[in-house]
């Protein structure tokens, strides 16, 4: 008996119980659609929060100031993964005096003698939520910045339409102010805002460019963001206290250790922090973050596999139950075959086939399935199916087939011609 013919045998055998060959092929359907969507959903999660991330800018450090003081400013960072946290604190032990962070440490930490490996320096306050007019509409911009020209390309914030404000604007106290999407929307619909004069709790500021559209994560909207020269923001908004944060950028990817380092030296030397003393200030190093990031979801999606492998494995222990069902139903047919001259090998291989046959199929199925699914959001993540977990779990279908119709198939093949023949 050749292959064909095996298969032939196989699919008429399936055939013969429509309902239960069905049930079974769906148990394999829902546990490879699950391994394969579980997986999407834990790698669509991770490439959104490493997008988050990146958003920030390539090798960009966030400093940001741990006292009370400093406390009420920052959060730019933060709000971009979801969170309120701002990293690991420098140092531990007993506190010294507190010092907010000031312009002045921003000033000593853009000095190239004491760090050759920042390429800019991007001191920033916060006046957040602030309400804003244009000629009747009304808006509340979630996150005004004040800072430096710099920030635009260390937090990779490219300008649409209309232009930056530049460093003469800070010097001069202009106020002037970038946009984001969603506050150009809100204020001016379909008019240009280039050159109108907004009103930001009650002080007119100058509209002067546009940001590119970033999109938005959870419930931070990344393009309810409005960008001013930091005296202009201190001068109308915030009054002159302490930074919130201080955005700096190495020179490149290879020298962000080297840059967070020297910054460590510069803030401890003028913060007074010696020896076992905790910081008050925290830098947040986006590379370090990426890192952790990646290892920590690259673990969730590990056991969200192995969550949905149980499936499959149930799915296994399913065909081996329905194939032993089949061989006792089919005892007195193998007789026959066996008396007739039809080898074990013949016998081995059909119910072999058969089990191969519902597992292929139902991990096909899993497949569309999933695919299908992938195109839904799910539980607020966009799956993203990774070619390598769909060929595993087809291919693990197909071994569980295997495995699992192998002892059935045995047992089929071993049973004596004389003895099924007698079988009622």
């Amino acid at each position: 008996m050749n292959a064909f013919e095996v298969l032939r045998f196989a699919a008429r055998g399936l055939a013969a119980n429509k309902m239960r060959s069905a049930l079974t092929t769906l148990g394999i359907l829902i546990g490879v659609a699950a391994v394969i969507l579980l997986v999407a959903v834990g790698e669509g999660a991770s490439r959104e929060i490493q997008s988050n991330i990146q958003r920030l800018g390539a090798n960009s450090l966030t400093v940001s100031s741990t006292t009370a003081g400093g406390g009420g400013g920052g959060g730019g960072f933060a709000r971009l993964l979801g969170g309120g946290g701002g990293g690991p604190q420098q140092g531990s032990g007993p506190r010294t005096q507190a010092k907010d962070l000031t312009v002045d440490d921003a000033r000593a930490l853009a000095d190239k003698s004491a760090t050759p490996s920042v390429k800019s320096v991007s001191p920033i306050v916060n006046a957040n939520n602030q309400t804003t007019t244009y000629e009747g509409a009304s808006h509340s911009i979630q996150q005004l910045v004040g800072t430096y020209p710099s920030y635009f390309e260390a937090s990779n914030k490219p300008v649409v339409k209309g232009t930056y404000f530049y460093n003469d604007d800070v010097l001069a106290a202009r106020k002037v102010i970038v946009i984001g999407q969603t506050v150009a929307e809100n204020l001016f619909g379909d008019l240009d805002p280039i050159g109108k004069q907004i009103n930001v709790s009650g002080v007119p500021f100058t509209v002067v460019g546009v940001l590119k559209e970033s999109g938005s994560t959870g419930f931070q909207d990344g393009d309810d963001v409005a960008i001013a020269p930091l005296p202009a923001v201190q001068q109308s908004l915030t009054g002159f206290g302490p930074l919130g944060q201080i955005l700096v950028q190495a020179t490149g990817a290879d020298t962000v250790d080297a840059a967070q380092s020297e910054i460590t030296a510069v803030l401890d030397q003028r913060h007074g922090i010696t020896g076992t003393a905790t910081a008050d200030y925290r830098i947040l190093n986006q590379a370090t973050l990426q890192e952790t990031v990646s290892a920590a979801t690259g673990v969730f999606t590990m056991l969200l596999a192995a969550v949905a492998g149980i499936s499959l494995l149930v799915g296994g222990i399913g065909i081996t139950n329905i194939m032993l069902v089949t061989v006792t139903e089919r005892t007195r047919e193998i007789g026959i075959r066996k008396a007739i001259g039809a080898p074990k090998g013949a016998i081995l291989g059909q119910f072999l086939a058969e089990a191969t046959m519902l597992s292929l199929v139902g991990g096909l199925l899993g497949v569309l399935v999933a695919v299908i699914g992938a195109q839904f959001t799910i539980a607020g993540v966009s799956p993203v199916v990774v070619p390598s977990s769909v060929a595993l779990a087809l291919g693990v279908s197909v071994a569980i087939g295997l495995f699992f119709g192998s002892y059935p198939a045995n047992r089929a093949a071993k049973l004596r011609p004389i003895e099924a023949l007698r079988f009622e």
